[in-house]
């Protein structure tokens, strides 16, 4: 996708977030208010393609301003995620969309000859394969996740945790590109997909990690990263969004937060996966080992102070 087209969709989209914000459009005093929304969605499309864990910091931002009603009104707090997966989901889609019918295609070809040949075709097999145990993890783990995981201070030790396996996963050399990888290191990538389903672990941090490990180069393992949330959160999505949304009774005050959040979660989508992409081809990940190293402190410091509740 060009730069230029990724700039202006992401300035339009985040440009009508704004509007829509600024506006009040469908917006409910007794809900989420749509710049709670317009934050959120923010942050959902930064930290969904950066490796510091989306869903960590939408525990994290509302913890600590404040915000209870989506804690308080889970309905509500449902169908907004769905609004904000889609609005990451279509960034990835759209920046992507090549490669992911080039992989769709090798994939169809690989099925029709019962055989694997080129290096799109061991990819795409890879990313279906990798798939499959987060979208088992979550089907029948979404529960106990939102049970017993979650709060502020187990947050805290996860993102430490993820920092320093990043860091020593980053130190090893770059050797491989995504074609050389095979099913078993697939599987690999889709328990550790399935492991970020803990708020704190980072989807695209631990799958970056974990290509790191396999010795793909800095873009290549974001690269990959981007490409296995597709079908992953494109799952997610259609599943909860057939339940919470088609079929489930949306609750009031969801149409403006709704759309400000996908909008804003789409236009900063975009940015985060062009900024990273052109980030780690001259960088290491030492930036966002020393970010999730000082948020886990700022974190703990708050907890220590009594400033805010260690449960959310």
């Amino acid at each position: 996708m060009r730069r230029s087209v990724v700039y202006s969709v992401a300035g339009a989209a985040l440009g009508a977030a704004v509007v829509l914000t600024l506006l009040g459009t469908a917006e409910d005093p007794d809900a989420l208010t749509n710049g709670q929304a317009l934050v959120l969605g923010l942050v959902q499309g930064l930290t969904e393609l950066l490796p510091i864990s989306s869903s960590g910091h939408l525990i994290l931002v509302p913890w600590a301003a404040d915000w209870t009603y989506l804690k308080e009104n889970d309905r509500f707090h449902q169908t907004f995620d769905v609004a904000l997966h889609l609005g990451t989901l279509v960034a990835v889609g759209a920046y992507f969309w090549a490669d992911a019918v080039r992989l769709v295609r090798a994939w169809l070809g690989s099925v029709g000859r019962r055989r694997i040949e080129s290096a799109d075709e061991r990819t795409a097999w890879f990313v279906l394969v990798a798939t499959i145990p987060a979208a088992l993890a979550g089907f029948f783990g979404e529960d106990v996740i939102a049970d017993s995981l979650g709060e502020p201070w187990q947050i805290a030790i996860l993102l430490t945790v993820g920092a320093l396996v990043l860091w020593w996963a980053d130190r090893t050399p770059q050797e491989r590109t995504m074609g050389d990888l095979g099913l078993r290191h697939a599987v690999v990538m889709g328990v550790a997909q399935a492991l970020a389903l803990a708020p704190g672990v980072s989807r695209s941090g631990i799958t970056i990690t974990a290509g790191r490990f396999m010795r793909l180069d800095r873009d290549a393992a974001a690269r990959f990263s981007f490409l296995l949330l597709l079908p992953t959160v494109l799952g997610a999505v259609a599943y909860k969004g057939v339940a919470e949304v088609v079929l489930g009774d949306l609750p009031a005050g969801w149409e403006g937060p709704f759309l400000v959040g996908t909008l804003a979660a789409l236009g900063s989508g975009l940015l985060a996966i062009d900024w990273l992409l052109g980030y780690v081809r001259r960088h290491t990940y030492d930036a966002f080992v020393v970010y999730r190293l000082a948020l886990a402190l700022v974190v703990l410091l708050v907890l220590a102070s009594g400033a805010r509740e260690a449960t959310f």
